[in-house]
């Protein structure tokens, strides 16, 4: 990504070192559920890109400030004024396109990405999540992509790492999975408690830093490229065009009639609420759940 945008200043993610050789970056949208925009997405790339550039460094953690890893996209202005961190062509579909492009960069880094999730990890949270090589999950963490309630996603990852059926559940009914289902159907290595994910993960990551980079660093490509052999990468990419697809249908205008109309939070509040969750609770995020 030689065309991206240089950020001098982290405004909108936090890094710091919680061990030796461990590199953590912090999602720092708190009040926004952080909501991805695009400084967001741009900062968390190239924060990881001087991590991986760094010898000191062996491993990296991504996690979120606040209640939620990550509720999503922002779809309420907060891209407003931004330019796109990274420059993708144009044309129908450049938009899953390009945030595809960009969550697959973490998994062309040479070292490990861990994503330490916890709260809501929906929509664009959960792409960014599946594309870490690793994923560790609060108990209670909730996994899922409502937007297939009026659209079609911009990656398709769930049949890969959840299998068939409940990829084909959740992509039709928009149902999210807890984060001990989401290990338990294979999309999260392990589950813990909210109170001990960070000290967990940050021993996960310290056992990681003492084998030699030179060789972790092979052996991450291994396992990559033998599911790449096996399709998901060509599938991945034949997805975006279905999501171009999707914003061509009634019920995807129909959706965002009614944001203009009405606004985006009663827009969210009314596809969810003959479901019963996301936003017909209270207190859900308010910005994205894309």
């Amino acid at each position: 990504m030689s065309d991206a945008i240089h950020y001098p200043n982290y405004t909108v993610v936090a890094v710091d070192e919680p061990s030796p050789g461990v590199r953590r970056v912090t999602l720092n949208r708190p009040d926004k559920r952080n909501a991805l925009n695009h400084p967001l997405r741009g900062q968390l790339l190239q924060a990881l890109r001087e991590g991986d550039a760094d010898p000191e460094v062996r491993v990296q953690i991504v996690r979120g400030a606040g209640p939620s890893f990550s509720a999503g996209y922002d779809l309420a202005g907060g891209n407003e004024g931004h330019e796109m961190p990274y420059y993708t062509p144009g044309g129908d579909g450049s938009w899953p396109r390009h945030v595809t492009e960009g969550w697959m960069s973490i998994w062309d880094l040479a070292k490990p990405v861990i994503a330490q999730v916890h709260g809501y990890c929906l929509a664009g949270g959960s792409e960014l999540a599946t594309c870490c090589d690793l994923v560790y999950v609060a108990e209670d963490a909730q996994m899922g992509y409502p937007a297939v309630r009026f659209g079609v996603p911009d990656m398709h990852f769930h049949a890969w790492f959840l299998g068939m059926r409940k990829a084909m559940e959740m992509m039709i009914t928009g149902d999210s999975i807890s984060g001990l289902e989401a290990v338990e159907k294979g999309w999260a290595n392990a589950a813990f408690d909210v109170d001990e994910l960070d000290e967990r993960v940050i021993e996960i990551a310290a056992k990681i830093a003492r084998v030699p980079t030179d060789v972790v660093q092979l052996n991450k490509r291994i396992v990559h490229r033998g599911m790449e052999i096996m399709g998901l990468r060509t599938a991945i990419r034949s997805g975006t065009e279905l999501c171009a697809l999707g914003t061509h249908q009634q019920s995807m205008h129909e959706f965002t009639s009614a944001v203009r109309e009405e606004g985006l939070t009663a827009a969210l509040s009314q596809r969810d609420g003959g479901f019963g969750d996301y936003r017909t609770a209270e207190a859900q995020p308010r910005e994205a759940s894309s």
